[in-house]
């Protein structure tokens, strides 16, 4: 088992940093809209939050999020940064977690808008805020031709925060498979090792592009995972692999 590199170590410090902070001091709901990430569109959204969110997981007591972010973290990111360097790795890390929101919010954008265009061609519009604070509109007569899932998704666009490490671990992983792949991974329902090279765009498709598309929602919101989000950080991720790889990134550390 690869020891602990520093850059590593010292994320997961922050994150537990984080957790503990938001979860015990001060008031809870109020850290957790503050620092998660909203849409740009709902007057919660702060500058900061696009880095902050990927420190932020669920609250207490659901410790598998943080759980399982961080043994990503640990798993792939000690790998890349024995190869890297600390300051490599901190860049890619974080600009995946950048990409991983900015696909994220985009989505939102066009979720959001797509709505709004449907209750403007339904003449509701001016149901907007009122359907944007309770998720509910009045009307006496329901309107004939309209699309309660599409309006179901534009309300949890707006409303719905996104936090946690997830799209910078997808990041990783792609990472991963550039610089290792035939390492062997496996899930722990699918006990079968599969070549990383196989693995991370079997799951990238399979998993969240599926269910990104095609879940109980747009863009999956109901399922409470953000895999538009996910999906934000592994193309990043695998933008910024292939460039380095283009400029020979494996024989550069950064340190």
């Amino acid at each position: 088992m690869m020891n602990i590199t520093p850059t590593v170590k010292q994320l997961l410090i922050i994150n537990v940093i984080f957790y503990i902070g938001a979860n015990f001091i001060g008031n809870r709901d109020m850290n957790y809209s503050l620092l998660s990430l909203y849409s740009f569109q709902n007057p919660n959204f702060h500058f900061w939050q696009p880095i902050t969110h990927m420190f932020m997981h669920a609250k207490v007591p659901d410790f598998s999020h943080i759980l399982f972010n961080m043994f990503g973290l640990y798993s792939f990111g000690s790998a890349l940064e024995h190869f890297w360097g600390g300051k490599k790795f901190l860049f890619f890390y974080i600009s995946c977690g950048l990409g991983a929101a900015l696909l994220h919010m985009g989505m939102n954008y066009y979720s959001y808008h797509v709505g709004l265009n449907h209750l403007t061609d339904l003449g509701l519009e001016n149901q907007l805020q009122n359907f944007l604070k309770t998720g509910g509109m009045n009307f006496s007569v329901r309107p004939p031709n309209l699309d309660e899932g599409l309006l179901q998704s534009m309300y949890l666009a707006y409303n719905s925060p996104m936090l946690g490490a997830s799209g910078a671990i997808y990041g990783l992983l792609v990472a991963f498979a550039f610089m290792f792949p035939n390492a062997e991974l496996a899930l722990m329902f699918i006990p079968i090792p599969i070549k990383a090279k196989y693995f991370v765009p079997m799951w990238m498709i399979l998993y969240d592009g599926f269910f990104g598309i095609f879940g109980n929602s747009f863009m999956g919101i109901e399922d409470g995972i953000g895999h538009f989000a996910h999906i934000g950080g592994a193309l990043t991720g695998f933008i910024m692999m292939w460039f380095w790889k283009k400029t020979q990134f494996n024989k550069n550390r950064w340190n």
